[in-house]
């Protein structure tokens, strides 16, 4: 599709930058003249109010999601040796911060319902060498605290969050990044609080985690030149904490516009239901911060996913899929020694989800615009059936 025929695009960040424009070039050219490009003022600022309003203590910036999870993971001393529970249906970097630190990853299947990870699988997989668990919060919504709080003291396990796709998110009283002994962020600029590139935060609760981790980012060092472990260059550049400092305010009221936009596509879907076309659970209330909407096409639904999709890219709506191919069926992780059918509701899901346009700004019209071409697109599939 031309990209000037877009009507309805999957993420709009215009619409966020525009209101607070002054502000983020402000904030910008206050870095350039004051020129701490590396580990100044504002990414010391921004740490402790994320971590704050995350309720937590200590925030370390990084360069990426990524590594916030691989680093966090070390600086969690979880290494060669420990296994570490995670989902299967999950984006790769979170098996891949696993497999950085040397630690051997045992995936899990999900609740199909939600798309969480499935803690009674789970609870079927620890061995005396596991030492860890990541919930991914995933789309938004947080696996319950209150049963991972549970599962952890059952098994004497660390809880590691993936929470890449939950900032400030919301269940059972607890915030995203509050829950475990650590957590990682991701600020990749569609998140629900993105930079204008790059970035990722590790939130802890412990301080001799928060400290190994502000070593590790850089290079290892406890000062200038004194090189106490072997680190690495991963820094959260100070424009961007300054750009994230900015928009952090919004977030709450950004979220609270996805909660209120993913009611509206619940309402307007409710109907679709008999076709087989079904949201994923919520099970957080106002907590779920909905950086995706993903709806299922289950097998009772006369068309497929790519009929679907095929027919909203046509009327000028974007979607997308996360993610299309679980972790274990990545041809790069083939290794690992998994197979097809070894986590059943996960490859089926990757078969039957979809994502629809989600983004503060998002409005009534556009929302129906997107679910009245989906019923025309059923209306027609069953107009032909009749013609049969």
């Amino acid at each position: 599709m031309n990209k000037n025929a877009i009507k309805i695009p999957f993420v709009d960040l215009n619409l966020q930058h525009q209101p607070i424009q002054i502000q983020l070039e402000q904030a910008i050219q206050a870095v350039l003249t004051k020129g701490d490009f590396i580990l100044g003022q504002a990414l010391s600022d921004f740490e402790a109010a994320f971590a704050a309003a995350s309720g937590t203590q200590y925030g370390v910036g990084v360069a990426s999601g990524t590594d916030a999870i691989a680093l966090g993971l070390q600086a969690c001393n979880i290494g060669s040796g420990d296994e570490v529970l995670l989902p299967a249906n999950t984006f790769v970097a979170t098996l891949i911060g696993v497999l950085r630190v040397g630690a051997k990853p045992i995936l899990v299947d999900c609740d199909p319902e939600t798309a969480l990870i499935d803690l009674a699988a789970a609870a079927k997989l620890v061995t005396p060498r596991t030492k860890a668990i990541i919930p991914v919060h995933l789309y938004g919504q947080m696996v319950s605290p209150r049963q991972l709080l549970d599962f952890a003291k059952t098994y004497n396990l660390l809880i590691f969050e993936d929470a890449a796709q939950a900032h400030l998110a919301e269940r059972d009283g607890y915030r995203a990044g509050s829950v475990g002994i650590a957590a990682a962020f991701s600020f990749y600029p569609s998140k629900n609080l993105g930079a204008f590139g790059d970035g990722g935060m590790l939130l802890t609760r412990d301080p001799d985690v928060a400290q190994k981790m502000v070593r590790l980012r850089n290079y290892g060092a406890s000062q200038k030149y004194f090189h106490v472990e072997e680190g690495t260059n991963s820094r959260l550049d100070t424009l961007q904490a300054a750009v994230l400092l900015q928009k952090l305010p919004y977030l709450p009221k950004w979220n609270c516009d996805r909660n209120s936009i993913a009611q509206q596509y619940d309402l307007e879907l409710l109907p679709l239901a008999s076709a087989g076309i079904i949201p994923l659970q919520n099970h957080s209330a106002t907590g779920h911060v909905y950086h995706l909407y993903v709806i299922k096409i289950n097998d009772s639904c006369p068309l497929t996913r790519q009929q679907i999709q095929d027919k909203l890219t046509a009327e000028g709506i974007q979607t997308g899929i996360h993610y299309p191919i679980p972790c274990h069926l990545q041809p790069a992780f083939t290794y690992l020694g998994y197979q097809l059918g070894d986590f059943p509701q996960a490859e089926k899901l990757a078969q039957q989800i979809l994502s629809l346009p989600m983004y503060p700004g998002l409005n009534n019209s556009q929302i129906t615009k997107v679910v009245t071409a989906i019923k025309s697109t059923l209306s027609g599939e069953q107009q032909q059936l009749l013609c049969i």
